[in-house]
Order: C-alpha cells, then sequence, then structure tokens
C-alpha cells in the first residue's frame, strides 16, 4: 500500500475515533461513583469501551476508504478480478478478538472477585423490602431506620431480606444492583468512599407503588456515623419500656404509600390517613379498633376507590401487639389533630 494510502486510512481513522471518543467522553453517560465497588466497574466499562472505539475506528476507515478508492465507474458493469484471500490477515482479524474478548473476561473476573471480597471491620446490615418501602437494621446496635447510613471508607455487607414479592435494591452511584427474593438472603458489599446522599431504588416492577418505593442512603465520615449510630442505639434503650408509634410509621415506611400530615408524610398510594376518622365512620367501625385492624388486616375494610391486595398483609405479624397498639394509637391521635 502507497504512503499516500497509509496517511489517508490513518486520518480518517482518528477522525472516526476522535468523534467517538468526544460521544463517549463528553456526555454523563454515568452517576459519579461513590464506592470502591463502583470505581472498579467504571474501569471495566472504560477499558471495553476504548477497546470499542479503537475498532470503530479501524472499520470506519477500511469501509470509507474502500467506498471512495475502490469504488466503481457509473458505466462499469464487469466483475471484479478473483481474490483468493490472506492468510495472515484472516489470522490476524481472528486472533485479535480472541484476545481482546480473554482480556475482558479476565478484568471482569478479577474485578467481580474484588467486589465479592469482604473486607476488614465489616459493618453488617439487614435490609427489609416490602410493598413499597425499604428498612434497615443495624443488628449490633439494634437500630432500625427507614435511611441508609453508612461511614466512608468502611466495608459494608448489605442482607438482603423480602417480606412480600420480588425487590430490586440498587444505589446508582455504588452501580451494583442485587434482588430481594422471598425467603431468601441475598448479600451485597459496598465499600463508600464519597460523603453524600444518594437514591435508594426498587429496580424490580413489584406493584402499584413500586415508582414510591425510594429511599436515602447517607454515607457520613467515620466519627459521624459512629456518634449516630450510639445516639440510636441509646434512644432504643430508653424507649424500651414504651413503644412509640411515630417511630413504628417512621421505620414500616407508612408515609411512602399514606398522607398523615402530623408525620409530613404525602403518599397517595393508599387512602389519606388525616382522613382515617371518616372512613372508620363508613366502615361503622369504632375509630381505635378500626386503625389496628387497617394495619393488621388491611383487606378487612378497603376504602372505595382504592384496590384490595396493595397493603402488605405481614404487620400483624410482624409487629407485636404492644406495637399494633402504639401505632394505631398514633394515627388516631394524629389524625385527630390534622
Amino acid at each position: 500500500m502507497r504512503r499516500g494510502s497509509i496517511l489517508t486510512l490513518l486520518g480518517i481513522g482518528v477522525i472516526a475515533g476522535g468523534a467517538a471518543a468526544a460521544v463517549a467522553l463528553l456526555l454523563p453517560w454515568l452517576p459519579t461513583p461513590a464506592s470502591r465497588e463502583a470505581g472498579r466497574i467504571d474501569f471495566v466499562f472504560w477499558f471495553v469501551i476504548v477497546i470499542c472505539i479503537v475498532i470503530f475506528a479501524v472499520v470506519a476507515a477500511a469501509m470509507l476508504y474502500s467506498i471512495v478508492r475502490f469504488r466503481a465507474a457509473p458505466d462499469d458493469d464487469s466483475d471484479g478480478p478473483p481474490i483468493h484471500g490472506h492468510t495472515g490477515l484472516e489470522i490476524a482479524w481472528t486472533l485479535v478478538p480472541t484476545l481482546l474478548v480473554t482480556a475482558i473476561g479476565i478484568v471482569s473476573a478479577i474485578v467481580l472477585a474484588q467486589n465479592d471480597a469482604q473486607g476488614k471491620n465489616v459493618l453488617d446490615v439487614d435490609v427489609t423490602a416490602q410493598q413499597f418501602a425499604w428498612t434497615f437494621t443495624y443488628p449490633d446496635a439494634k437500630v432500625t431506620t427507614a435511611t441508609l447510613y453508612l461511614p466512608k471508607g468502611r466495608s459494608v455487607l448489605l442482607t438482603l431480606h423480602s417480606k412480600d414479592v420480588i425487590h430490586s435494591f440498587w444505589v446508582p452511584e455504588f452501580a451494583q444492583k442485587q434482588d430481594t427474593v422471598p425467603g431468601l438472603a441475598t448479600t451485597l458489599h459496598i465499600t463508600p468512599d464519597r460523603v453524600g446522599s444518594f437514591p435508594v431504588i426498587c429496580t424490580e416492577l413489584c406493584g402499584l407503588g413500586h415508582a414510591l418505593m425510594r429511599s436515602q442512603a447517607v454515607v457520613m465520615q467515620p466519627a459521624a456515623f459512629d456518634a449516630w449510630l450510639k445516639k440510636q442505639g441509646q434512644a432504643v434503650s430508653s424507649s424500651n419500656s414504651s413503644v412509640s408509634g411515630a417511630a413504628l410509621f417512621q421505620d414500616n415506611a407508612c408515609g411512602s404509600c399514606h398522607t398523615l400530615s402530623a408525620a409530613g408524610a404525602t403518599g397517595k398510594v393508599g387512602p389519606s390517613l388525616d382522613d382515617l376518622a371518616a372512613e372508620a365512620k363508613r366502615a361503622g367501625k369504632p375509630l381505635q379498633a378500626f386503625a389496628r385492624e387497617s394495619i393488621a388486616d388491611p383487606n378487612a375494610y378497603v376504602e372505595p376507590g382504592f384496590p384490595q391486595n396493595v397493603m402488605p398483609q405481614t404487620f400483624g405479624s410482624s409487629l407485636s401487639s404492644n406495637q399494633l397498639d402504639a401505632l394505631a394509637t398514633y394515627l388516631v391521635d394524629s389524625a385527630k389533630k390534622g
């Protein structure tokens, strides 16, 4: 091949590769990583993208050069010259893709192994999914919250459970996703490395309120996290003798589906709890008994305009009798204030 042709091919390749690189680099395809695992996954992503850009540049250069250099004249209807092939070229286009795919597989396997590896001083967090809320429990401190709090730089093991249907835990900035399956315990390792607040999203269609099944993952400095966890543990210890209905409302994420002005909740999936008295009257039941029954057996009476089997039917067994009474009292008192 003449020197001028080689330079033309190189020029076309540089232009095509530059255009592809600009599309890859200038558009925000991925969120900014907030965990070590996300950084590794992003590395694999860009490793593959670089390979793809190089292949695209080579193929685009060869195609465009061939279209211009070897096109037939408008009145040329003759057949092209017979070509047997090029053994060296055929070996090259078989060997090079094999090496590239093998490299991608090796890099991916290394990253998967690193992301699955458990670090030292692991923080255990139990994640519970239910229609349509997340709750997070820290077993060592016996603390439960509707927001996931994590310390920066510490390995975290999330053990995920579902009370009803399949859900899927996903924080975009952590770049990992794990299903929660009824009857199974699945796990996910995360090592947060950026302080901030990030959305927790359910990515498995789980029912009418699926789009509202969101929470927050708050990454804190280690000292701030330790202080928060200690404070929460002390609050739990001091309230062991009395159950807080407000805490139960928050911990069970009732506000993700219901409106309750006293709690600042604006959920629209289920009936408004501000109208609890009117609903009890329509059901023909005393207010306190109606509130308790609606928690433990939500299908006993369903407010007109709302479908059955949307609210979880697990609270009757997951909450103790004292907790049911406390939550029902809280709802009744809050509705009266509203």
